[in-house]
């Protein structure tokens, strides 16, 4: 059988305005957006430079936007999202998105507000966390996932494993302050049908677009920050639209 060709796509812009566009259709939507983090309103509002980096101050890589957003403005932000891109999923597409622990409720209620199935939460254990005595440590984030729709226990995608472990991006393979393991991206990105073509609406540093180049899938990604869009496109070698 002929190897069928797959196509690597980067879309510089706001997700909600290329979601509205003519992109096609999808048969998985994969991402990792802005968590919104912090306890506290100046913890949200910090720059991700600050919450998400050990260099801090002296982080190489650019801050993204979204992540400032109190609770119930990033609750709306992902439903509309989640909804533009479950109208340009295929029926039975599934969904993952990444998160931590602060607004896991948040993510759950906005992919069912947007009309998403919810199925379960997945865990990436990233194997060491800062140790602080007196509490557990904060050593995991979550994948939420769903379908739209029924999704037919018959379709042509492995069984997954429920926890994901892997240590975070170091060194000169990091371009993106929360870049995401490429060997976990790979194994997440096989929920979808062999063949099927991936949405990524917070492409960032392109690991999602790195796993489905590398596993056969053709993707798109949609990232609104200029350089962080070029150094995906840079990783990728593909040129952004």
């Amino acid at each position: 059988m002929e190897k069928q060709e797959t196509k690597i796509e980067i879309i510089r812009g706001n997700a909600l305005d290329v979601l509205r566009g003519n992109i096609g259709l999808f048969d998985a939507v994969i991402t990792d957006p802005p968590y919104a983090s912090g306890s506290t309103l100046a913890g949200k509002q910090a720059a991700t430079s600050t919450k998400y980096t050990a260099t801090k101050r002296h982080c190489p890589f650019p801050d993204f936007a979204g992540d400032s957003m109190d609770q119930r403005s990033w609750a709306h932000m992902m439903r509309a999202v989640l909804e533009a891109a479950r109208e340009k999923a295929m029926p039975g597409a599934p969904l993952a998105v990444f998160i931590d622990w602060r607004n896991l409720p948040s993510l759950t209620d906005a992919a069912q507000w947007a009309g998403w199935s919810l199925r379960g939460v997945a865990v990436w254990d990233k194997l060491s966390s800062r140790p602080q005595k007196g509490r557990f440590r904060q050593q995991a984030e979550f994948i939420v996932w769903g379908s739209n729709g029924p999704m037919p226990i018959t379709r042509n995608a492995p069984c997954l494993p429920g926890v994901f472990r892997a240590v975070n991006v170091q060194g000169a393979e990091r371009i993106h302050q929360t870049q995401k393991p490429l060997e976990v991206m790979r194994e997440i990105v096989r929920i979808t049908e062999p063949g099927g073509r991936i949405l990524d609406p917070f492409a960032g540093g392109g690991s999602t677009l790195a796993a489905a180049q590398a596993e056969g899938y053709s993707a798109l990604g949609i990232e609104v920050h200029p350089d962080i869009a070029d150094a995906a496109a840079d990783r990728l070698a593909v040129k952004c639209a």
